[in-house]
């Protein structure tokens, strides 16, 4: 288990709600596909032999000295965490404050080990608007389900497959193959749908996949490359201050004409989680093109960033993006305030 070295954020001198962002010197805006995860595929295969054989509950005891070596030498992971927390908490952020954020994010992924074995009887997940997927089972339509680095993914599709349906992940490829190189750490053996976006036919791929009733998820808190200019990147109020956000997946969405649910696995400590899932829009009856559809995309992004803010202040501790989300130019003088409603 590792925190990842973060994306680096781009400069943007366009500001403003909805405003979309250029790149400065032609970079393209927080291209994350670039990093490469920092994990030790060994140390998962040892975490994943430990907790097979030791059992959740003292493969758990484990967990408090990871926390703890991680804040202690990760310094960027633990400046984020406080910067975070001191945003979403209202007040300033304490060493203690972190170790508990760090430690959350180690128990989901401990816990996607047992989830990807199939081992959902050690879990108790509870389920709101699940009806929201059920929609797309019973018509046999495919949707769009947008995430965030919220709680646990795994346990979102442990369920969804328990209800029957098929979920693929979209994801970059050079962050695919680092994602199921870490998955086939944890989990060998296990099959896990992905869908790598920027191959040739991946397009294809994808429109056959709802076609067939499928759901592709992915996480749309982090912007985007943007190398063919059809998506953007708008700045939107988020915890206090302006934070950028793609419109990406929404555009995606719409040329496909499809529906979007809005998902998260929220974790309650324990072997306690939450399903929640909303739908965000419908663009299976809009125009293939034309400013109502740009508005309807915007519309669509600033609820997703509305949501996500609501569920970071209920489960602050939740949140995965161990960098400055923000970036270097932030006003740090509003980070200690709450947004306003």
């Amino acid at each position: 288990m590792s925190l990842a070295r973060p994306p680096e954020k781009a400069r943007t001198e366009a500001e403003g709600e909805g405003t979309p962002v250029t790149p400065a010197s032609g970079q393209h805006a927080a291209d994350w596909t670039r990093q490469r995860e920092r994990s030790n595929l060994f140390a998962m295969r040892l975490m994943r032999w430990f907790a097979m054989t030791a059992g959740r509950r003292l493969a758990r005891v484990l967990l408090h000295p990871i926390a703890l070596y991680f804040l202690l030498v990760n310094g960027e992971a633990r400046r984020a965490s406080r910067g975070y927390l001191t945003r979403v908490l209202g007040r300033p952020a304490t060493l203690a404050d972190s170790y508990r954020h760090i430690h959350c994010f180690a128990a989901t992924v401990l816990d996607r080990v047992y989830l990807l074995q199939g081992r959902h009887d050690l879990f108790e997940v509870d389920g709101r608007n699940l009806e929201a997927i059920d929609v797309s089972l019973q018509t046999g339509e495919g949707a769009m389900v947008v995430g965030a680095h919220l709680g646990s993914f795994e346990a979102l599709r442990a369920t969804a497959q328990g209800r029957g349906a098929r979920v693929a992940m979209l994801m970059y490829e050079d962050n695919a193959r680092l994602i199921n190189a870490a998955l086939a750490a944890v989990a060998p053996g296990v099959q896990i749908d992905t869908i790598a976006l920027g191959r040739p036919g991946a397009m294809l791929k994808l429109r056959q996949w709802l076609d067939d009733g499928g759901l592709a998820g992915l996480l749309a808190d982090r912007t985007l490359p943007t190398h063919s200019g059809r998506t953007r990147t708008l700045r939107l109020p988020f915890l206090g201050d302006e934070a950028p956000f793609s419109d990406g997946p929404f555009r995606l969405a719409a040329m496909l004409r499809r529906r979007v649910v809005f998902m998260a696995g929220l974790y309650h400590g324990g072997n306690r989680y939450e399903l929640r899932f909303v739908e965000l829009a419908d663009f299976r009856q809009v125009a293939a093109a034309g400013a109502d559809l740009d508005a309807l995309i915007v519309a669509a992004t600033k609820r997703y960033v509305t949501l996500l803010e609501g569920l970071c202040r209920e489960v602050p501790y939740n949140w995965f993006n161990f960098f400055d989300f923000w970036g270097a130019d932030a006003n740090p003088a509003a980070a200690a305030k709450p947004a306003v409603p």
